[in-house]
């Protein structure tokens, strides 16, 4: 059963904020189309060369947060709250402010701009139920895992909220086979879509969300490191300091998800 918010600490009105909204096309595409001119880059979506300076590593884009709070505090489990309680509540919070983060540059991530979901040199394949592997786009790749994550998080027989009601035993595992979905996501976002979030102002949410995520999912063992590899240099700059700004230098229903580093699935 998921506690009530109202009981839980305020360590989520950190991420309460959500990405600015209200903003037209017309808006959306002026903004990416002056930050792509000045770069002289084409449209996102393709990954950039191996030599290509990572400019969301760039130390004025890196400091930049919503808040200039310590997450590393702030996901330690409360003494007062079950453990799956809080499992439950963090990660639908992340679900969702991932998904939102994500609908912001969403338009520019189409399957003709991204036709893998890649991330560096590894490539993420969706898996059917019947455990076949799908190619496909990067979009069509999100909206597998929100759909899969979505079906999950509302399942009373998963994410119990009445009382009473127990959560699975293999409920850890799902957690973690949504924090690896979430993941990917979020490494996608930086990796082929940067321009635009920066072009939008909301690379502070994104590196925000970024740090708190990995956090929660290192204290309680969430993520594998080798899953993370891809993206380790950016979370030393942003989780190095505990998640302040300024920081340094199983049995889920629906399908599932598999990488491919250099040529070799994993």
């Amino acid at each position: 059963m998921l506690a009530d918010p109202s009981s839980l600490p305020t360590d989520r009105a950190v991420l309460s904020q959500p990405p600015k909204a209200g903003l037209s096309c017309k808006m959306v595409l002026q903004a990416v189309g002056k930050v792509l001119r000045k770069s002289k880059a084409k449209p996102n979506g393709k990954k950039p060369a191996t030599e290509e300076k990572k400019m969301y590593l760039e130390p004025e884009y890196a400091r930049s947060r919503i808040t200039d709070v310590g997450f590393k505090e702030l996901v330690v489990l409360p003494r007062e709250i079950d453990l799956n309680e809080w499992l439950a509540s963090n990660t639908t919070t992340f679900f969702h402010h991932v998904n939102l983060q994500y609908s912001t540059i969403s338009e520019f991530c189409t399957g003709e701009a991204c036709q893998t979901m890649a991330v560096c040199n590894t490539q993420y394949y969706w898996y059917d139920e019947r455990g076949k592997k799908v190619k496909c786009t990067a979009p069509q790749y999100v909206d597998f895992v929100m759909s899969s994550v979505q079906k999950l998080v509302t399942d009373e027989d998963v994410f119990p909220t009445k009382y009473g009601r127990e959560f699975p035993s293999s409920f850890e595992a799902l957690v973690k086979k949504i924090c690896k979905y979430l993941f990917h996501v979020l490494a996608h976002i930086y990796w082929s879509h940067f321009k635009e979030t920066l072009a939008l102002e909301l690379h502070g949410h994104l590196n925000t969300l970024y740090a708190h995520f990995i956090l929660f999912a290192r204290e309680f063992n969430l993520l594998d490191p080798k899953e993370t590899a891809v993206m380790d240099d950016l979370t030393e700059v942003l989780c190095s300091g505990g998640g302040r700004g300024g920081g340094g230098g199983a049995g889920a229903s629906g399908g599932g998800a598999g990488a491919q580093n250099h040529g070799k699935e994993r």
